[in-house]
């Protein structure tokens, strides 16, 4: 099969005589249970700590170093994409992602599963740009929705049942066996690919800029790293680790992207951010991202504390909302392909700042049902906002910058992330701290649940605030076209 570009037909899913339907499946596939992989251990790190005797700060570096190996390797995504086809780059990404799950599964000790945890990584991080790329070259825009709706019930369903799967595979079969259950699947995503993935980028082989490398690696390595380390000392933001850390990295960024406005051939071109909408989803996208963290993460605490509720009920509490939130997508994306995205915006973005202004105002006495209905509307709020805002976003880019707007995204995932948690974290910790010190027995049961309710309020309120910037921007959305291709990258701004 000739590579896209060489045949008549601009999309390969123009082309009758190529099934894209293969294509699909063996990228799915391979992201669904590479990204499940991204969750499954979460349920672990007790039964990891007592096997390997470790403390919990060195055990959640199974969480954290995944999560900074990907924020490393997504930005290079770009170059290799250029270097490498797309069966190349696939199948190279699952065999390491595949490596890196056999070396976790029969790991003698900590240190080598942690070795076989950022193995996995480096394939996860460059898995979904890869995958968001194919998808954008196979596909024409007025596609593209229902699409891109398919890949977020991925993104979305998989981390959401690997907590739930996780624990039923550690009661019954042992932790090793989150490791070794994935590899059959891995395998068989490689063969399948090996049968039906077919080339449908041009290898150009642009120069390597290892000073762009490097300065991407240590700006978004020690960001992450940063704003990671900020719940593991006291000190929170004022930890000298934690302030060279951010500071460092934030320096490297902005070298990184003033390097990539002056040479020829940049490692992730941010001319991307000149077209409007792309720059309008990038806002959206860290918004939705940061808000659906600090939510996952507040939402178990408050209510295992002040609503006294075990963890597992906890957990189950929040599965309807996270399952619906992946099976709505499709959905989503092909209502997005018919209406376009304002009309979807507007009512999800108002839905998802009433609901949390009225999880700013919960009690100790709030009734499950309502964790429950508010929990499953912010994740159809954001079901209906994130996916469409990211694919009208990609749908301005010419098929040039493709790999640069997906490697963008993919790297601004993990980077909300850590910013959103650390953030609303710190703020829900003072918070607590300064109502504890207003009250006359800090450590009376009464005090603690009350200082506990009184910081949920305060960083949901904040919350809210970061919604109505949503609504606000969703009032100005309209639906994307593609700029000219020979469009000069400088001229785009007055497309």
């Amino acid at each position: 099969m000739t590579n896209s570009t060489e045949t008549k037909y601009e999309f390969l899913s123009d082309n009758p005589n190529v099934k894209t339907l293969p294509i699909m499946a063996a990228l799915i596939i391979g992201a669904f249970f590479a990204l499940l992989n991204e969750t499954l251990l979460n349920i672990a790190l007790t039964t990891l700590m007592d096997e390997f005797d470790i403390t919990l700060p060195t055990v959640q570096w199974v969480a954290t170093g995944f999560m900074l190996v990907t924020a490393i390797v997504i930005p290079i995504s770009p170059l290799l994409m250029q270097w490498l086809t797309t069966r190349q780059l696939f199948i190279g990404t699952m065999t390491v992602f595949t490596i890196g799950t056999a070396i976790a599964a029969i790991a003698p000790t900590f240190s080598i599963l942690l070795v076989g945890r950022l193995i996995q990584a480096i394939g996860t991080g460059l898995l979904m740009p890869v995958i968001y790329n194919v998808f954008l070259l196979i596909y024409p825009p007025h596609k593209r929705g229902k699409i891109m709706g398919t890949v977020g019930l991925v993104i979305i369903f998989a981390p959401a049942i690997g907590p739930t799967l996780s624990g039923v595979i550690v009661d019954y079969l042992g932790w090793r066996f989150l490791f070794i259950s994935v590899i059959p699947f891995t395998l068989f995503s490689i063969l399948f690919a090996f049968k039906y993935l077919i080339n449908v980028s041009v290898v150009t082989k642009p120069k390597i800029d290892w000073i762009s490398i490097l300065l991407s690696t240590v700006g978004f390595g020690a960001t992450i790293y940063g704003f990671s380390s900020v719940g593991e000392s006291e000190a929170g933001f004022s930890s000298p680790t934690v302030l060279l850390s951010i500071i460092i990295g934030g320096i490297a960024i902005i070298l990184f992207a003033i390097r990539q406005f002056k040479i020829d051939e940049p490692l992730m071109d941010l001319r991307v951010f000149k077209l409007p909408m792309f720059s309008h989803a990038v806002i959206m996208f860290i918004i939705i991202v940061m808000t659906m963290f600090a939510s996952e993460l507040i939402l178990p605490v408050f209510m295992q504390g002040p609503m006294a509720l075990a963890p597992a009920a906890a957990g189950m509490l929040l599965l309807p909302g996270s399952i619906l939130n992946g099976v709505m997508s499709p959905f989503m994306g092909a209502l997005f392909d018919k209406v376009g995205p304002r009309v979807m915006m507007i009512p999800a973005t108002i839905v998802l700042a009433r609901t949390m202004f009225m999880f700013s105002r919960l009690t100790a006495d709030t009734p499950p049902w309502v964790i429950i209905v508010g929990f499953v509307l912010i994740m159809l709020s954001i079901s209906a906002t994130m996916m469409p805002a990211e694919t009208n976003g990609l749908n301005q880019l010419p098929k040039r910058l493709y790999s640069h707007g997906t490697a963008v995204m993919s790297t601004l995932q993990p980077l909300s992330g850590a910013i959103g948690v650390s953030v609303f974290i710190s703020l829900f910790n003072s918070k607590q701290a300064s109502y504890l010190e207003s009250v006359a027995d800090p450590t009376s049961e009464a005090s603690l649940t009350e200082a506990m309710v009184t910081s949920v309020e305060h960083v949901y309120f904040i919350i809210f605030i970061f919604a109505i910037v949503t609504v606000l921007l969703s009032f100005v959305v309209y639906r994307a076209r593609p700029v000219d291709e020979d469009k000069p990258a400088e001229d785009m701004l007055k497309s």
